[in-house]
């Protein structure tokens, strides 16, 4: 085996049907197209989606779901999580050395779920009125 006698496996390539060429070719006159007719024109297709005049399946159905831009700037954290976070002052930066939250955030809102055992003191954080209460309650500060 030689490059310069390579080719394909006898089958491999089927050339490609050459429409409207004389009658001889089996694909004459109207090239496989039928009669007359839209979709036998040039370009002659409706459009995606086009049912006939019928409102289409897109419109019918309602339009749901948002999502938010800002969600991924900000995020909720449970007091259970706070308990286990070793530093002095719980803030943004102390929460990411602590990987409970990623690098984008720049919100965090504190939610009232799970318990809370030990005084913890925040800073730069928002909290829920339930959440601000249990932690005041532990003996730590919300600031």
């Amino acid at each position: 085996m030689q490059l310069n006698t390579l080719k394909p496996a006898d089958g491999a390539k089927k050339s490609a049907k050459r429409v409207g060429r004389g009658q001889g070719s089996g694909w004459g006159k109207m090239g496989g197209r039928g009669h007359k007719g839209q979709k036998s024109r040039s370009g002659g297709m409706p459009k995606i989606g086009f049912e006939g005049g019928q409102m289409p399946l897109q419109r019918r159905l309602p339009k749901i779901g948002f999502t938010s831009r800002k969600a991924q700037y900000k995020t909720e954290i449970r007091l259970d999580t706070l308990a286990n976070i070793d530093a002095d002052i719980i803030d943004i930066a102390a929460l990411k050395q602590a990987d409970v939250i990623g690098e984008k955030i720049t919100s965090v809102k504190i939610v009232n779920s799970g318990e809370l055992t030990k005084a913890i003191k925040t800073s730069g954080l928002n909290a829920t009125a339930g959440a601000k209460a249990t932690i005041e309650a532990a003996g730590g500060s919300v600031a």
